[in-house]
This record gives C-alpha cells, structure tokens and sequence, in this order.
C-alpha cells in the first residue's frame, strides 16, 4: 500500500513538473528588456564593430594610393568620371603608396591569412571556457591592430600586410565564439531571430563603415578611418565586458522566467559530457559538408564585393572617393533588412505554420544563393550604365541577406552542443574564398576592362550555383545523433 501511494506521489509529482515546464514553453519570457535580446543587441554592436574594421580599408585604399588625377576626386576609369556641383576642397594629405594591382589584392586579402588560422581553435575554446571573454577580446585585439595601421603602410606594404594578418587572427574567433554562445542563449524557435539580429551587424558595420571611411578620407584623411572605428571598438568592449555573460544561469540581472524559458526550451538538445568531442563523427558528417560547400561559395560572391566594390565603383564605373564609399555601401543595406525579416519569416514558418526546419534552410539558401548570381552576372553587362549597375549589385547582396536564416545558422539546428566547433570549421573553409579571391579578381582585372570583370562575376556566380545544389541535396535540419545522448528536433 506504502508502495502504490509513493508511486502515486512520484508520478504527481513528475505530472507537476511536466506540466510546469510546458507552461514554461508556453508562456514565453518576453522579448521587450530580455536578457537574450539584449545579448542579441549588443553582438549586433559587435559584429558592426568587427565588419567595420574589415572593410574601411577597401574604401582607404581607393585613397591611399598613387593614382589620382590632378583634381583629386576619381581615379582614371572606363567609364566617364560623375562630376557633382559645389563641390569642397578634398583633403588629401596623407601619405600615399605606389602599390601595383597584384601588391594591392594581396593587402585586401591578407585579413583572411590571419582570420582562418583561429576558426576551429575558436569554436573549442569557447566551448571549453565560455566565449565572452574570447569573442571580446578577439574584437579589442584587431582594434589595437587597426589602430596601428596608419603607421604599417607608413613602413611598407609587407608590415601592413603582416598587420592585416595579425587584425585576421583576432577576429577569426568572433562567429565560432558567438555560435557556442548562442547556444546557451537561443531557444529553438526563436534562433532565426536572435541570430539574424545579430549577425545583421556585420551589414550595418559594412553599410556605415564605407560611405563614413569616404567622408573620413575626404574631409579629413585616409589614416583618420582607423583611429576613428578603433575608439568605436573600444567602447563597444567596455560595454562588452559589464553587461554580457556565458550563459543565462550565470547572468546577474536575468529574470527567472526568462532563464527557465531559455533551459527548458534547450535542455533536450544539449550536452556537455565533460570534453568529449566526437572528432571522428563531426568530420564525417555529410549534412556539416553540406554548410561547408554552401558557406564557401555564398562567401565567394560576398568577398569578391566586399573587398574590391570599392575598386569597381572608382576604376571602371568612374566614381570620386566621396560618391563611392555611399554607393559601395548601399547593397549592404538590402542585405541586412533582409537578413532581419527573413529571420522573422523563417520562425514564423516554422512555429505557426509547421514547416520542417530543413525545408525553410533550403528554400531560404536557394534564394539566398541564386539570385545573387543571376544579378552579379547582370551587373556585368551594364557597360557605363551605373544606376542599373549599381542596382543589380544591390540586388545581388540584398538577396545574399537571406542565406542568414539558411544554412548560415544550420550549425545550431545539426548539432547545438558543437555549434561553435562545426562554425570553425565551416567558417575555416569559408575563409578561403576571402584570401584568394581578391588576389585571383586582381590577378584578373589588370587591365580593368569591363570585359575582365565580367570573367571575376561569371566566377563567383558559378561557384554560388554549385554550392546552392550541393546544399539542397545533403543539408539536415535535425539534431545529428552523435550531437546528443538522447536525439531530439525542434521542428525537424
């Protein structure tokens, strides 16, 4: 009789808590003032920061070079130079390089040699030891580098380059680092939200970053862009540091229902046995070689403009440094908007309208892959036609925006307990495309006929095709087993 009427009590009492966790998920912790919002706010902040000290040198080096014309406002191109009325004195005081185009694509892709070398190394240490303190520290590093760049190209093109390197290795840990961290922080099925936020602050940083490092060069001079962003950096890792922790049980200021929501919502996916990492299993994997192969040719396309759209505004489609740093930045601008309402509409299909999470990463990495490649090759055979040129390249990274709720964060959707590691080494390959194709596009372009560009948009279109299909045919949205004890899917 004791025994039924303890049995009877235990089974109440597991009732209780089920039923006590289920309101839980339920009743969702709300966005407004979360701590998990809030995290995502300030990575935003990040991320800008991080992208802002990446691309302000493809605008500064339009000026850091020898080339000008006698005016000041454009460099010699194909197409006629735009002249804009009333226009100020341009400052163009400091000093300035004669580097060839080959020198140049090596510079622009030097930030890569650095940024792969801390991919996998990364995502391990972060989850071994928590990823705030490496993700901070890895940004304030390439402020410090940033902050002396002036004085590298100063002392020649191999110590800029050697800088360059040194700014790649600092934030190389930055999206591994972020991954393990948002799998502490991002419920299932708000992760395309939190993580497009987030992550959107790599286009803001590109979106300000070059139209400003423009001003910057013009009414200052080029060496003022550095020293500006890196006090921008600086201030984000003060704010960094006293408002971010590991994980929701160790954040001082966290309410408990937000921190029951967020455990519960992830207590099934996750596992951290002791430091066991299933080397063998994860490199075999064939839906982590899917992202591998779509996160290498999405970021073919989203390299070759990031570094050298600035190149093409000012030697062919003949833009002045003031006009080509706005111009260069407004792709990005698509691009983050989309990023942001795709994450919305990719939760939104998921949870009210149950479609499998494999279904939307595909469908969102087909239109995030494709498009782009259609419009780059479009962009191609504008001629001297800038506005549609400069229309199809906006379309083309505005589209790329959407890839954010696709395979970019499938990582967490296969295996969240490894997120950071499987970014590392997706990101690792990713990198490649940043260091060898500037030196290729430049290697290409010496002449910078349009003809020649068009050869570096065929390029990258076909490697975004190719990597659209391989996705398409072996990505998974499931927890892997060997990702966890007890298999489990939010939303398959």
């Amino acid at each position: 009789m004791w025994t039924v009427l303890a049995s009877s009590k235990c089974a109440s009492t597991e009732i209780y808590l089920s039923l006590l966790l289920n309101t839980v998920k339920d009743k969702r912790s709300p966005a407004c003032c979360s701590s998990r919002y809030g995290l995502s706010l300030l990575s935003c902040y990040g991320f800008f920061v991080a992208y802002a000290l990446r691309v302000n040198l493809s605008v500064a080096m339009v000026d850091m070079l020898n080339n000008t014309d006698a005016s000041g406002n454009t460099s010699k191109s194909i197409c006629p130079a735009h002249s804009s009325p009333a226009r100020p004195i341009y400052n163009h005081t400091a000093s300035v390089y004669d580097w060839d185009s080959e020198t140049q694509g090596w510079i622009l892709g030097s930030f890569f040699y650095g940024y792969i070398l801390t991919q996998i190394p990364g995502g391990y240490l972060a989850r071994k030891y928590g990823a705030k303190w490496l993700l901070g520290l890895g940004i304030l590093g390439t402020v410090v580098f940033t902050l002396l760049t002036p004085v590298a190209a100063d002392m020649g093109a191999g110590y800029l380059i050697a800088v360059r390197v040194l700014e790649g290795i600092g934030e190389g840990v930055t999206f591994p680092a972020m991954h393990a961290m948002w799998a502490f922080w991002a419920p299932p099925m708000e992760r395309s939200r939190l993580l497009t936020i987030a992550y959107t602050g790599a286009q803001l940083g590109t979106v300000v970053a070059l139209p400003l490092s423009a001003q910057i060069c013009f009414y200052l001079d080029w060496t003022w862009v550095f020293y500006i962003f890196g006090i921008v950096g600086i201030v984000w890792f003060i704010l960094w540091a006293l408002l971010v922790s590991n994980t929701p049980s160790t954040h001082p200021r966290i309410t408990e229902q937000e921190r029951l929501y967020i455990t519960s919502s992830l207590n099934k996916e996750l596992t951290l046995s002791g430091d066991h990492i299933p080397w063998g299993s994860i490199l075999t994997s064939m839906p982590l070689w899917a992202i591998v192969v779509a996160h290498f040719s999405y970021n073919w396309t989203f390299y070759t403009l990031l570094t050298l759209l600035p190149t093409y505004m000012s030697d062919v489609l003949g833009f002045s440094i003031k006009e080509n740093g706005a111009l260069s930045a407004l792709p990005y601008i698509g691009c983050g908007l989309l990023a942001v309402l795709g994450g919305q509409l990719a939760d939104y299909l998921r949870e009210n309208c149950f479609y499998r999470t494999v279904v939307v990463r595909k469908a969102f990495s087909l239109v995030g892959m494709i498009g782009p490649a259609v419009f780059i090759v479009a962009a191609g055979y504008t001629g001297c036609n800038y506005i549609l040129a400069v229309a199809f390249l906006s379309i083309s990274s505005s589209l790329g925006g959407i890839v954010a709720s696709g395979f970019n964060i499938n990582h967490l959707d296969i295996a969240p307990s490894y997120a950071g590691i499987l970014l590392g080494i997706t990101n690792s390959f990713a990198t490649i495309p940043g260091m060898v194709g500037p030196v290729i596009a430049r290697a290409l372009t010496k002449n910078n006929t349009i003809e020649e560009w068009q050869t570096v948009f065929y390029i990258s279109a076909g490697i975004n095709l190719f990597g659209a299909v391989f996705y398409t045919v072996f990505g998974q949205g499931v927890v892997q087993p060997w990702a966890v004890h007890n298999p489990h899917s939010h939303g398959n």
